[in-house]
Formats: structure tokens, sequence, C-alpha cells
């Protein structure tokens, strides 16, 4: 089941991180490992989140792609891109349906 208070609070710790910061792979990795353990959770999920926690999640689009081998996971990061248009977030979603 995944854990989305978890998700949460390592999406908060990693947008107080500067970019530079080599402890930014360690929240990817973790933020991949639990976003990839259920697709129907994650887009549950994903679905339910704020603009800003979007806009964080967008940096792994590509990895969680690479893992869940999911259209519906791509149909849903479309969908987030539509809701969130400013995000503008089509590079990153062409990038993660390349990683499927």
């Amino acid at each position: 089941m995944l854990d989305t208070n978890q998700v949460r609070k390592l999406i908060e710790e990693r947008s107080n991180l500067d970019i530079n910061d080599p402890k930014v792979y360690d929240y990817w990795d973790r933020i991949t490992e639990l976003l990839s353990i259920n697709v129907s959770e994650t887009i549950n999920f994903l679905n339910s989140c704020s603009e800003g926690e979007i806009y964080w999640i967008s940096e792994i689009f590509e990895d969680v792609s690479a893992k869940v081998s999911s259209i519906n996971y791509i149909k849903c990061l479309k969908k987030l891109d539509k809701k969130y248009p400013n995000l503008m977030l089509s590079k990153d979603i062409k990038i993660a349906e390349e990683w499927m």
C-alpha cells in the first residue's frame, strides 16, 4: 500500500534542497521506489496531488514510467498536464513515454 504521507513528506524535504545538493538523487530514488510499488495507487495519489507536489514529482516521471511500464500512468500524466497547464509537463511526459 502506498504511504502517501511518506511520499508527501519526502516531496517537502526534497523541495527544501538546492538543485545541486547531491542528496536530491536520494530523494528521487526513494520517491520513485514508493511510486513504483502499485501503479493504481500511484495514479490515485497523483490525481490528489497539488500543483506544487506535481511540480516536484515531475522530476521523476520518467523513472517511475520505466519501472511501471503502464499506459494508464502515462494517461494520468497527460490529464495532470491539462489540469496544471502552468507546469508545462509535456516534455517530461514525452520522455516518460519513451522510457516506458
